[in-house]
Order: C-alpha cells, then sequence, then structure tokens
C-alpha cells in the first residue's frame, strides 16, 4: 500500500479533524428524516412542504459548490472549510429559533451552504496530499464518518427529542461546530498552491471539467442516482417506514439505526477492500458498470413490495449502491491536481441539486398521487417508481458514453 505523501501521524490527525465536519454534516443532512413527525405536527406540513424543506439543505449545499472549487484550489481546506462552516452556526441558531416554514426552510438553506465544503474541501486535500490508492480509502472512510453521522441522526436524536426538544439539539450542534472550527485552524496545514507547475496552471480552467468525455458520461448518475439515493436515505426511508410499513415514529428512528448501521459497516469494509482492486480510473469504472445495476433490482423489489419493504430492504437499497461512491474518487483522479477542486465540486453540484429536486419531487408526487384518488401507499410506489426509471436511464447512457483508455 502506497503511504500518503505526508507523514502518517500527520495525516491521520488530518483525517480525523476533517471527518469530524462531515460527520456534522451528514448528522444535518439526515436529522430530518428523525424529526419530521415534530415539523409536521409543529408547523401543519404536508408532504411537498416536508420535501422542500429537507432539500433546502441540498440546494443550500449546492449552490456554493462552482464558487467552492475555485477558493478550495486556490486558497485551501483549512481557510475555506472553517469559513464556511462558521455561516452552518448562524443557520442552526436560526433553525432553532424558528417560528414558521419561511424561516426553518431559510436557516435550511443557509446550513446546507455552511457545511458545503464538509467533504470536498477533504477530498481536495487528500487529492493533493495522498496518493491515489491512499485517496480512495480516505474517500471511502469519509463516507463511512458520513454513516456514523446519519446513524448519530437516528436513535441518540430520537433520545434526545422528548428530553430537550429539537431546538435545544439545534443549538448543541451549533456547539459542536464551533469547535470543529478550531481544531481545523488548529491541525490542518497551510495550502501551497505554487506547488502546482505552470502547465497545471493554465489548465486550470471550469470548461475543462465540464468538458471531459469521463465527467460528461457520469453527469445523469450523480443528478439522478447519487441525488436519488441522497433523497431517500437522508429523507423519505422515514416517512416510507411510517406511512407506508406502518411503523410508529419510534420504530421509524429504529430503523433508520438499522440502515445506517448497515451503510457504515459498508463503507467500512468497502474502505478497506477498494485499494486493493480499485487502483485508478479505469479500474473504477469497470466496477462501476458491474455493481450499479445491484440497487436498481433492489429498489424494484421494494416497489413490488410495498407495505412488506421496511427497514431491511432500504438498508439493502443503501448498501448495494455503495458503488456510486467510486464515481468521486474517479473524477478527482481524472484531472490534474490544479483542477481537482473544481472537478469534485462540480460533480458534488450534480449530486446536490439532484437530490434537492428528486426529494422535493418525491413529495410531489406523493401529494399529487393523492389528490388523484390514489391510496398513500400506490402514491409512494409511484414517486419511487419514478427515481427507478431515472436512475435506470442514468446507468444506460453511463454505459453507452463512457471509455476506459
Amino acid at each position: 500500500m502506497n503511504k500518503p505523501v505526508l507523514a502518517q501521524s500527520k495525516a491521520i490527525t488530518i483525517f480525523i479533524v476533517f471527518a469530524l465536519g462531515y460527520f456534522i454534516s451528514t448528522l444535518l443532512r439526515a436529522i430530518t428524516a428523525t424529526i419530521s413527525p415534530e415539523l409536521v405536527s409543529e408547523f401543519n406540513l404536508t408532504s411537498g412542504e416536508l420535501g422542500l424543506l429537507g432539500g433546502g439543505y441540498f440546494l443550500g449545499f449546492a449552490s456554493v459548490q462552482i464558487p467552492l472549487g475555485y477558493l478550495l484550489d486556490s486558497k485551501g481546506p483549512r481557510k475555506i472549510v472553517s469559513y464556511f462552516l462558521s455561516l452552518s452556526i448562524v443557520g442552526l441558531i436560526l433553525f432553532a429559533t424558528a417560528q414558521n416554514l419561511t424561516m426553518l426552510l431559510i436557516s435550511r438553506v443557509l446550513i446546507g451552504v455552511g457545511v458545503g465544503a464538509c467533504l470536498m474541501g477533504p477530498l481536495t486535500a487528500y487529492r493533493i496530499w495522498f496518493q491515489d490508492e491512499t485517496q480512495q480509502r480516505a474517500n471511502s472512510w469519509m463516507l463511512m464518518v458520513g454513516a456514523i453521522g446519519m446513524l448519530s441522526s437516528s436513535l441518540p436524536v430520537q433520545f434526545f427529542l422528548p428530553i430537550i426538544g429539537w431546538r435545544a439539539i439545534f443549538l448543541s450542534l451549533a456547539l459542536l461546530t464551533l469547535a470543529c472550527i478550531i481544531l481545523i485552524v488548529i491541525f490542518i496545514p497551510k495550502w501551497q498552491p505554487k506547488s502546482f507547475d505552470n502547465k497545471h496552471l493554465n489548465e486550470s480552467k471550469l470548461s475543462t471539467v465540464w468538458k471531459n468525455p469521463l465527467f460528461k458520461s457520469l453527469v445523469p448518475m450523480g443528478f439522478f442516482s447519487y441525488g436519488g439515493l441522497f433523497a431517500i436515505q437522508t429523507l423519505w426511508a422515514g416517512p416510507w417506514m411510517i406511512r407506508v410499513s406502518g411503523y410508529t415514529p419510534e420504530e421509524s428512528a429504529q430503523g433508520l439505526f438499522i440502515i445506517y448501521l448497515c451503510m457504515l459497516i459498508s463503507f467500512l469494509v468497502w474502505g478497506y477492500f477498494v485499494p486493493k482492486f480499485s487502483k485508478n480510473v479505469n479500474d473504477a469504472i469497470r466496477l462501476l458498470k458491474i455493481g450499479a445495476p445491484l440497487s436498481l433490482c433492489v429498489l424494484m423489489l421494494i416497489i413490488y413490495l410495498g407495505p412488506k419493504a421496511g427497514s431491511i430492504h432500504w438498508a439493502l437499497f443503501i448498501v448495494s449502491s455503495i458503488f456510486l461512491s467510486l464515481t468521486q474518487p474517479a473524477v478527482g483522479m481524472a484531472f490534474s491536481l490544479s483542477n481537482a477542486g473544481k472537478a469534485l465540486t462540480s460533480f458534488n453540484l450534480l449530486i446536490f441539486i439532484g437530490a434537492f429536486f428528486i426529494q422535493w419531487i418525491i413529495g410531489l408526487i406523493i401529494d399529487a398521487g393523492i389528490a388523484f384518488n390514489l391510496s398513500e401507499i400506490n402514491s409512494f410506489k409511484v414517486a419511487m417508481t419514478f427515481v427507478l426509471i431515472t436512475s435506470l436511464l442514468s446507468y444506460l447512457f453511463f454505459l453507452r458514453k463512457v471509455k476506459i483508455n
């Protein structure tokens, strides 16, 4: 195994500090699924409004990805991640004190903006400081940390809800975010953009990213497949378990805990093994071709089973979607060092815009189905069929367009 460019102890410290930021980011991404019964009850939200509120995070997140790419490449993760997290503290305080849907949505968008650099910042740093094989492992284990964040958004949040309430939970997360900023300032090295040669600097253009054949082949998968995955795992798996499978809110929180625990274990195992059989972009593409259809088969089964599909089935869907995680390190490795930030954030833009729209559209489809006298169960099934069809078409587009060198 290749060692990181930095000393191993320094690399581990950097990973741990960045991991805390990403933990906070994913906890905040998924927490809506757990507190959705509280929000629906207190603010009388429809499915469409709940989807819009959950998607507000993704909208804020996506809105900063393009400028974030330039900022990461020029200013570095230490400065940019800490600055952005400061905005999330403001969003957390506003969310905790919100009195209506409009304020909830504005603060949710601001939170999304604030945590927008929590994964792309580290991945940009790993692209510079780590060897390719180590990058893929670090990427997988960052996603494992993200699963821990989602895990923490389920039963732990459900446990504290009746004790301190959802507003106090968000204020506590603001304090944790402040601690993360302090650690970043202390432990993350300063950026050295001068290490790039003139050839790389001349290639440092956003148009280079969007014209790249590999990048273009992955655009629909980033938007629909990865975006749909995020929309389900961070919101709609919870309402499905309550409104389709008949779970109580407590049982739904337990179901989310199972889903995120399976996700955590899968990323831990994946992070250990993936460098052994995926050493470059071509290996990642081959694996993606083989593995991507698995989650589509599971989603098809869930739609067929309807009320009989519960947390175990959704856990299987999330785990089988792990092949999509190959796309981000593949995109990063496909570009020069000076374009790594722009490439990663451009792809992240696709994922999070997709997550925002699909999360919202799922809610709108459910509301529309009920309005047209479909049962709530069938309305959910129609919404998930939309995710299935768009993901399948995206995969077929990828197969047709991608080329392996």
